[in-house]
């Protein structure tokens, strides 16, 4: 008889989705304890730190995913410019340039940067031995940058919002936008029967989605209650907003990420997590829901 084993079962939905739940919870537990310790060194370089390795890791996977696709790209030169952003953004939010640190100085130096940045690829370019990958390496360079170290920034710029206490905000979108997972993945579970779109994503269905806006918008409410008087400009009228808004989006950065691994005949964007999956299976509903949220903590909730 043979002592070879077979290979080894896969592991249920049910599994699955609870290993991301518990691994997402973990992390963000790491970053959310480091930003309400009271101390500024440990909170802003504890923070920054998880924030870099977030954003080379998930832009690696991209860059990989890219790969994966038959698109070239230059990979070393979007994770230097990735760390570059990143730890920039933090140095204008921190105060660390000398500068006013006030959401328009924060946004002048990433378009500033994002502009040095498309000038060095063209440059690269120049270099490399083949015309016929140009824009193609050009672009997906690009899109990878702006798709994860661009997006995740918005967590710093939140983090650090002038005249508020960021870090209630941080928390509150992070935990509304895992709500609506979790509430997409129970419903859609138990009575899922029409597919959104099959093409991309099997298993996402409409009654899931309408369970992520149900059960992410009492999970704002809820939070709006209880902390809402740490928020700034926060009511009960917002707090519903936001939480159709964020469950909403959540569901559309799952679906772009999906569209992704699609493309690339990936079922996970990685390995970082054995068994479960890479960084942008767990950082995909939440790229956009940072900007979405810095967005409307500037322009609605304080009018900076």
């Amino acid at each position: 008889m043979s002592n070879l084993a077979g290979p080894a079962p896969t592991p249920s939905k049910a599994r699955i989705f609870f290993r991301r739940l518990i691994t997402t919870v973990i992390l963000w537990t790491v970053i959310l304890t480091s930003l309400f310790s009271g101390h500024p060194l440990l909170s802003n370089g504890v923070f920054l730190a998880i924030m870099v390795v977030l954003a080379v890791a998930g832009l690696a996977e991209f860059y990989d995913l890219a790969g994966s696709s038959k698109l070239f790209c230059f990979k070393w030169c979007g994770l230097t410019g990735g760390v570059l952003l990143m730890v920039g953004t933090f140095m204008n939010v921190t105060g660390h340039l000398g500068l006013n640190n006030s959401p328009a100085r924060v946004n002048d130096f990433e378009t500033g940067f994002l502009i040095l940045f498309v000038l060095g690829l063209c440059v690269r370019q120049f270099v490399s031995k083949s015309c016929i990958t140009g824009m193609s390496a050009i672009g997906t360079t690009l899109l990878g940058l702006m798709y994860v170290p661009w997006l995740l920034n918005f967590i710093q710029k939140i983090n650090f919002f002038p005249g508020v206490d960021g870090k209630y905000y941080v928390l509150y979108f992070i935990l509304v936008t895992k709500f609506s997972d979790m509430g997409a993945y129970l419903v859609g579970s138990l009575i899922g029967r029409h597919k959104m779109i099959p093409r991309i994503s099997p298993g996402k269905t409409w009654e899931g989605f309408g369970g992520a806006i149900v059960v992410s918008t009492l999970a704002s409410v809820l939070f709006a209650h209880f902390l809402g008087d740490k928020m700034a400009g926060m009511t009960l009228l917002h707090a519903i907003i936001l939480g159709v808004v964020l469950s909403s989006t959540a569901v559309i950065g799952d679906l772009i990420e999906s569209l992704f691994k699609r493309q690339s005949g990936v079922k996970d964007s990685g390995h970082f997590f054995p068994g479960i999956g890479g960084i942008l299976d767990l950082l995909d509903s939440l790229l956009f829901n940072a900007p979405i949220m810095y967005l409307y903590l500037r322009h609605v909730l304080t009018n900076a």
